[in-house]
């Protein structure tokens, strides 16, 4: 024990020591046990950070990347695909994906996101977080693969229900990655930087969108020439952007199979307290226990009657009601805007007629300004001042913002841009700053911090799947009634709706807990009344 002493001398905790009873077996045994899982937890929460833990979030983050330029690269992939497909269509159809085959084409991502949010949620707190890991990024290889050598039947399904097909299973293997990727995060990190380290892996969902416009933009410089020559050569350029995406998720694999398990998982589920000590020596590099004492633990895996009986208590439920209502109101809002910002980019002047190239290169470029002016600085100053600012304070300041500015946007749309083109891309990228530093990051790092070990993984992925939910309603809400009156002429109204739905985000907020410079442990108090 003089390793376990010292180390948690230097960290300020005092390591747990029991007086037993040798002739008490059991006993002695439950003492011991009770001892290596205080040091064993002890020496998480209070490491320095180092490299173990930057590594865990570049590989949790390079997953999120991929994830992100898959979903917001069919944003461009499905413009240029109009381009293909539709060359020949008459009047205003000519060179546009119709709109219904457009909300399929990205709502299937959505759809499957749905599926695999929930279930490898649940697969994460049953079978252990390593044993699925690495499993949702296999998927997302195979399927961005199948989908960027999509191409139509003989007889049957066309080119867009085959990509339907594969960018559904891929929804579900990005799904997967939400509450496999957070949890990991959350149970290796430090209670000093536990915030910042899931919002850096959040926040490389930036990096994703930009990256996908910059590919888009480099591709269709490769092929100028050859789209002013025949715009049917677009059909190289958009498999081309999809088929990319495959690279950052080939490159994070091996280190997603080969993460240990974390140690709180073996602790709490697995009852193995000495293999629990010898992972945190191993990521660490502090020695909590004598490792070469072999024991034979009988796991407890969770049950869905144990779930009941823990969210049949008020106290318990609010905090899911809380993470699933906040994450579905904002989704409602993010993906209505962020799938559909070529709509947004046309009606401030970004995109319009022109040659393929020039329209297509005019787009790419417009959502790299949009960004990298509000998207990626709101996910970084969240990285730089959540675990001072707090968790429920970001997500306060972000409600209530974004219902001010929409409510601005969605009231006086028309005016500002008669008025001011300028003035309206501020109040534009400002909404999208404050999104990030905001509830679009809040949202995601909240369950994986306010439930119990048993529940976390599980409890993390009902709420993304009802953000999801959200995420298709805006689609199928957006796409149906934005040419309402005319071409998109509903838009005004949508962000009106916008701004209500983020008057329900504000109240829910309420329900969750202010999470910062708590360990998990004491945050999952109630896991002991959950009988």
């Amino acid at each position: 024990m003089a390793d376990v002493q010292d180390f948690t001398a230097l960290q300020g905790t005092e390591p747990v020591h029991h007086a037993v009873s040798s002739s008490d077996p059991l006993k002695n045994e439950a003492d011991r046990d009770y001892e290596m899982r205080h040091n064993a937890l002890a020496a998480i929460d209070n490491a320095k950070f180092g490299w173990f833990h930057v590594k865990a979030c570049m590989v949790a983050g390079v997953g999120f990347f991929t994830d992100s330029y898959d979903i917001f690269a069919i944003n461009l992939c499905s413009l240029i695909m109009g381009y293909v497909y539709y060359a020949d269509a008459a009047g205003d159809a000519a060179n546009t994906t119709p709109t219904k085959i457009d909300m399929w084409v990205k709502g299937a991502t959505q759809l499957g996101c749905i599926i695999g949010q929930f279930g490898f949620g649940y697969l994460a707190d049953r079978l252990g977080r390593k044993r699925i890991y690495g499993v949702e990024l296999i998927i997302i290889i195979v399927c961005t693969l199948g989908g960027s050598f999509a191409g139509m039947t003989a007889r049957g399904l066309s080119v867009y229900w085959v990509l339907f097909i594969w960018r559904f299973i891929l929804g579900i293997g990005i799904g997967g990655d939400y509450p496999v990727s957070a949890i990991i995060t959350s149970e290796f990190a430090t209670t000093k930087n536990r915030g910042a380290m899931i919002a850096a892996v959040f926040a490389m969902q930036g990096f994703g969108i930009v990256a996908a416009a910059i590919v888009a933009i480099v591709v269709l410089a490769c092929f100028k020439g050859a789209v002013d020559g025949d715009q049917l050569m677009l059909d190289y350029v958009w498999r081309i952007i999809m088929g990319l995406g495959v690279v950052p998720g080939l490159v994070a694999l091996y280190f997603r199979l080969t993460i240990p398990e974390t140690p709180r998982y073996t602790l709490d589920v697995e009852k193995n307290t000495q293999r629990a000590a010898a992972d945190v020596h191993k990521t660490l590099g502090h020695k909590v226990a004598d490792e070469s004492v072999e024991r034979v633990c009988v796991a407890d895996k969770p049950t869905w009657t144990e779930f009941y009986h823990y969210f049949k208590h008020w106290r318990n439920l609010r905090v899911l009601v809380g993470t699933t209502v906040t994450w579905f109101a904002l989704d409602v809002a993010f993906y209505g805007i962020n799938l559909n910002s070529s709509i947004i980019l046309q009606a401030i002047g970004f995109a319009g007629k022109g040659s393929p190239y020039k329209v297509l290169l005019k787009t790419a470029a417009g959502n790299i300004i949009l960004n990298l002016l509000g998207t990626m600085p709101g996910y970084w100053v969240t990285v730089f001042t959540i675990d001072k600012l707090g968790r429920r304070t970001i997500q306060f300041i972000g409600f209530t913002v974004l219902l001010i500015l929409f409510c601005i946007l969605g009231f006086g749309y028309h005016k500002i841009l008669d008025k001011s083109v300028a003035g309206f891309v501020v109040l534009f990228t400002l909404a999208q700053f404050f999104q990030n530093f905001g509830p679009n990051t809040t949202t995601f790092i909240i369950p994986a911090e306010a439930f119990p070990t048993r529940f976390r993984s599980t409890c993390h992925g009902i709420s993304a799947a009802c953000g999801k939910v959200g995420a298709v309603v805006a689609q199928l809400g957006v796409f149906q009634l934005k040419d309402r009156g005319g071409k998109n002429a509903f838009i005004p109204q949508l962000i009106q709706i916008f701004a209500l739905f983020m008057l329900v985000g504000l109240v829910f907020t309420w329900f969750v807990p202010e999470t910062k410079g708590k360990s998990l442990e004491e945050l999952s108090e109630g896991e002991n009344a959950r009988e």
